[in-house]
């Protein structure tokens, strides 16, 4: 199958509900290193694990921005589910989107 997030613009990670990588494209290992089968909490501080713990719990998702290395990143974590009918979380994917310095928005109501 071809893996149409490997070339994309924006690094993608995808972990289990106990926090093991399963997939990450190429832009998230240039980002954090190939940690495909690692668990993903040793890398977060306890505030970042109980939000993780939050969202796999109550099947939220969680969107911020981040200022890293002269870069704005848009951050968006959201479940994926293993019972789309139940709701059962799998686990979580993040996508990390670099923002430009001059961003449009666009109106659409």
């Amino acid at each position: 199958m071809q893996d149409f997030f490997n070339n994309a613009d924006l690094a993608i990670t995808v972990s289990d509900k106990n926090g093991e990588v399963l997939y990450q494209n190429e832009s998230s290992i240039t980002v954090n290193g190939d940690v495909r089968g690692q668990n993903m909490m040793g890398c977060h501080n306890e505030r970042s694990q109980q939000m993780i713990r939050h969202m796999v719990e109550h099947a939220a998702s969680h969107t911020y921005t981040i200022s890293k290395k002269g870069k704005k990143k848009l951050i968006h974590q959201t479940p994926w589910f293993e019972d789309d009918e139940k709701k059962t979380v799998g686990g979580l994917i993040e996508f990390s989107i670099i923002l430009p310095d001059e961003m449009p928005h666009y109106d659409r109501g």
